[in-house]
C-alpha cells in the first residue's frame, strides 16, 4: 500500500458513510498480572451508541495514521510456519459465521499472550467490514453516480489499546452541601493513543493483497519485533530511520567521512530526480549500482562498483539489499536536514543545503549561511558585519 491507498481507507472511518460498512466489533480484555483473557464481547457495530461509534472511529483512524516505514509497515507474511496468522486472518475474512470469526480472532490473541506479559491491562479490538471504492468520479453532466461502479474490499482491522487508572477527584455535592471523594475503580481504555494494530489484507491497485499485512507501531521507528514475528508471522522490516542510517554508513564506507554541503545537496537532488523519473513505481529503491551512479553524478570522485558492492557487504551484509528512496531523501519524505553544533541546532530543507558552508577564518571554524534578505532575530534586524 502506498500513502494514497492508506489515506483513502483512513478517511472512510466516519459514521453514516455508505462507503464503509463495519459489520462486527469484537473486544478482548487482557489482564496484565496473569496475561489471561478476562472478558471478551462481540457486538453488531451499528448497535453501538453514536458516541461510542465516534470513539472507535477515531481510534481506527489513529491506527492507520503515520508515515510509511516509521509507524506503518507493509509486511510480507513468512512462509513455512506452523498455524500461520495469514491463514487465520484469511479464514476470518471469508467466514460468514460470527462464532467462527471470533474463534479465529481469539487464536491471534492467544499468540499475543504466548510467552509474554504486558505492563498494563490491554484491550484488543477487532472489526471486520467492507470498504467500497468508486471506480470513477461522478459525472456532473450525466445522471451517472460514482456509486454505480465500486471496488469492494473486505477487511479485518485490529487495534491494541492500553488501559489507565481513573483520575482521583474531589467533588462538591450541591444538594448535600459537602465535599465528597469520588471513588471510581473502573479502568479507562485509552482509545486516543493505540499502542499497535494491523490491517488485513493490504490493497494495491484496487486489489486485495492477502500476502501482506499493514502493521501499525505504537511509536515511530519502534516496531514491536516480537509482535511482527510471533503474532503476525511476518518478515522483519527496516524502519525509515534504519534505512537512512544504512545509506549514510554505506556512503561513508565507500568514500570516507568528509563531504562538502554542495556535494551532499547534489546527492539528495539526484536521488529525488531518480524517484521522479520512476513515478510509476510504488516504492522507488536504490541498490548498490544506483548509489554508485548517484555519487558519481553528484561529483564524488574515486567511487566504483566494486567499492559500493563491498560497502553494502560491510554495512548490511547483503549486496542485494535495496534502499527505499523515500527514507533517504529528506525532500522526498517532507523532512528537514538537521545540522547540529554545540552552539546551535539548525534545520534546513535539502534544496537550501547548498547555501550552507563551513569556512575557516583566522584558524577558527564558522558555519556560514548565505541569505538573500535581512535576518531578523526576536523582531530585531541584524546589522551586516564584514569579516575582520
Amino acid at each position: 500500500m502506498n500513502k494514497k491507498d492508506i489515506a483513502n481507507i483512513r478517511k472512510q472511518f466516519k459514521i453514516d458513510n455508505d462507503l464503509m460498512k463495519i459489520h462486527e466489533i469484537f473486544n478482548v480484555y487482557i489482564m496484565k498480572e496473569s496475561s489471561d483473557i478476562y472478558h471478551s464481547q462481540s457486538q453488531i457495530f451499528d448497535m453501538l451508541d453514536e458516541d461510542e461509534k465516534e470513539l472507535f472511529m477515531t481510534n481506527f483512524k489513529k491506527v492507520l495514521t503515520g508515515q510509511l516505514d516509521e509507524k506503518l509497515f507493509e509486511l510480507k507474511f513468512q512462509s513455512d510456519v506452523d498455524n500461520p496468522t495469514q491463514l487465520i486472518l484469511h479464514k476470518g475474512l471469508l467466514t460468514a459465521e460470527s462464532e467462527d470469526w471470533k474463534d479465529q480472532m481469539l487464536q491471534i490473541v492467544e499468540k499475543m499472550l504466548q510467552d509474554r506479559q504486558y505492563e498494563m491491562d490491554i484491550v484488543v479490538t477487532f472489526i471486520r467490514g467492507e470498504y467500497l471504492k468508486p471506480m470513477k468520479r461522478s459525472n456532473e453532466e450525466t445522471e451517472e453516480s460514482d456509486r454505480d461502479s465500486v471496488y469492494s474490499h473486505s477487511f479485518i482491522l485490529c487495534s491494541i489499546n492500553k488501559t489507565q487508572d481513573p483520575k482521583k477527584e474531589l467533588h462538591f455535592d450541591y444538594i448535600e452541601k459537602e465535599f465528597k471523594y469520588n471513588v471510581v475503580v473502573d479502568p479507562v481504555i485509552n482509545l486516543n493513543a493505540p499502542i499497535g494494530g494491523f490491517l488485513f489484507p493490504c490493497f494495491t491497485d484496487n486489489a486485495a493483497d492477502v500476502n501482506h499485512v499493514l502493521y501499525a507501531a505504537g511509536k515511530a521507528n519502534e516496531p514491536d519485533e516480537l509482535f511482527v514475528e510471533d503474532v503476525l508471522n511476518a518478515e522483519e522490516t527496516m524502519t525509515a530511520k534504519e534505512d537512512k542510517i544504512v545509506f549514510e554508513e554505506v556512503v561513508r564506507d565507500a568514500v570516507g567521512h568528509q563531504i562538502n554541503t554542495s556535494t551532499l545537496a547534489n546527492v539528495y537532488e539526484e536521488i529525488h530526480r531518480m524517484t521522479e523519473d520512476n513515478e510509476e513505481e510504488e516504492t522507488p529503491t536504490l541498490d548498490y549500482k544506483d548509489v554508485e551512479q548517484v555519487l558519481k553524478s553528484s561529483g564524488v570522485e574515486d567511487v566504483d562498483t566494486e567499492k559500493m558492492e563491498a560497502a553494502f557487504k560491510n554495512v548490511i551484509d547483503d549486496t542485494s539489499y535495496e534502499l527505499k528512496a523515500r527514507n533517504i531523501v529528506p525532500k522526498y519524505s517532507s523532512k528537514s536536514i538537521k545540522i547540529n553544533t554545540k552552539v546551535a541546532n539548525i534545520a534546513v530543507s535539502p534544496e537550501e543545503l547548498r547555501h550552507v558552508r563551513q569556512v575557516t577564518l583566522d584558524g577558527r571554524r564558522y558555519l556560514m549561511i548565505e541569505v538573500e534578505e535581512d535576518t531578523v532575530i526576536d523582531g530585531f534586524t541584524m546589522i551586516p558585519e564584514a569579516f575582520k
